[in-house]
């Protein structure tokens, strides 16, 4: 079982995947996890209170959270993105 909660990694989180959705559209308040993702060109929302959230296990074997809501059991994969730089360095290493 990991040490962190999912309260603690969502956090860190960038992007989330819920039930094989990316999501990028989600917030963490003290009362509620919402998540707004695309499935196709249907929007999808999902809620959580706080309590489904700090109740959320971790599936070791699967690397996702289980996340049961009103609307049923949910698998949850938080992920952090990568930033890009645009800034185009010169290299000047070679300029003697």
């Amino acid at each position: 079982m990991t040490a962190n909660t999912l309260t603690t990694v969502l956090v860190t989180s960038d992007m989330l995947e819920i039930d094989g959705l990316h999501a990028f559209d989600f917030s963490l308040d003290a009362q509620k996890l919402l998540i707004t993702a695309m499935d196709g060109r249907a929007e999808k929302r999902w809620s959580f209170s706080l309590e489904q959230v700090q109740a959320a296990t971790f599936d070791d074997a699967l690397q996702s959270w289980t996340l049961v809501g009103d609307s049923g059991e949910h698998r949850l994969i938080c992920l952090s993105a990568f930033t890009g730089n645009n800034d185009d360095e010169d290299d000047t290493d070679d300029v003697a």
